[in-house]
């Protein structure tokens, strides 16, 4: 015998030898594995319903490679299509609608767009109400379509009107509380042109000239009380074919006795007077008497000295 034999079958002789060998199950049994079962059908099941809403929701919101429903994603911005409601405030750099489509903003209560600085500031609001609209800035303005002339524009200053014509429709005209101050006032073709001040008083003043004049029609000045013509440094020219001073006192002048005025018209049984002398009394005032041969203006008329 060989020493490798040896050595081999001393090392069979040596092991140990078991007449009954042990089994150890490898696995999940009992009731952990219908556990297991349940819960991976449990999320089996939640993993198709959720699947099954996420297809409904795509399919009722609409949503596309471009955008969602109405909300379309381009280059330039954000496309809506139809009618959209915004609950919360919109800030946004630029709004307009499509070519052939107006643009219109449409509100149960008020429609209001702010314009604020780079602080945040309020700098300009414009609100659309249900009883007025209402716009809040330094400068309002109006132009034109090609958007070089001003229309109208108004500040805390002054309040301009560009148009050629400044048209009043209304029944009651134009009512100014202070001074207006315009080179031109014109009534339309076959109107009359109408200044009044009903309580107070009417003042056209100007530097260098008032100009009235009525080319194609009567100039009539009306007042209750007095009408006063004045001119400090010049005078006051009356040019026309006949000038005419209705209701001017007459005054009687009687030959026989001295000199007497009254302000009644001459008696009926003496012979009808048809030429009268005006006469002006010191204070201005102008009075008509009887002419004669000679003047019979008499400076202590009655007339002169009741007035």
């Amino acid at each position: 015998m060989t020493r490798e034999q040896y050595i081999l079958a001393t090392q069979q002789n040596s092991l140990p030898r078991t007449e009954h060998p042990q089994f150890y199950p490898v696995g999940i049994y009992g009731w952990r594995k219908r556990c297991l079962y349940f819960f991976v059908l449990l999320l089996l099941v939640t993993m198709i319903v959720n699947l099954a809403m996420t297809i409904w929701i795509l399919k009722v919101m609409n949503f596309t490679v471009d955008g969602m429903g109405n909300l379309r994603v381009t280059k330039k911005g954000i496309r809506l299509e139809g009618i959209s409601e915004f609950l919360l405030p919109l800030y946004v750099k630029e709004i307009h609608s499509r070519k052939d489509s107006p643009l219109v903003l449409q509100s149960d209560r008020n429609v209001t767009l702010n314009a604020r600085n780079h602080m945040g500031q309020l700098t300009g609001q414009l609100t659309v109400g249900a009883d007025a609209v209402e716009a809040q800035c330094k400068r309002f303005e109006v132009r034109a379509s090609d958007g070089g002339k001003v229309l109208f524009s108004a500040d805390e200053d002054e309040i301009v009107i560009g148009a050629d014509r400044l048209k009043v429709t209304g029944t009651e005209g134009a009512v100014f509380g202070h001074s207006v101050e315009t080179p031109h006032i014109r009534a339309e073709p076959s109107q009359d042109l109408k200044l009044e001040s009903p309580t107070r008083s009417l003042v056209m003043e100007a530097p260098r000239g008032v100009q009235v004049s009525a080319a194609a029609g009567d100039l009539k000045a009306t007042c209750r009380k007095e009408l006063h013509l004045q001119s400090t440094e010049g005078e006051i020219f009356l040019n026309a074919d006949t000038i005419r001073l209705g209701n001017l006192p007459i005054g009687s002048f009687s030959s026989s006795s001295s000199s007497s005025f009254s302000s009644s018209s001459p008696s009926s049984s003496a012979p009808r007077q048809t030429i009268y002398e005006l006469c002006a009394c010191p204070n201005g005032k102008l009075y008509l008497s009887p002419a004669g041969t000679s003047s019979t203006c008499q400076s202590s008329s009655n007339i002169c000295l009741w007035s």
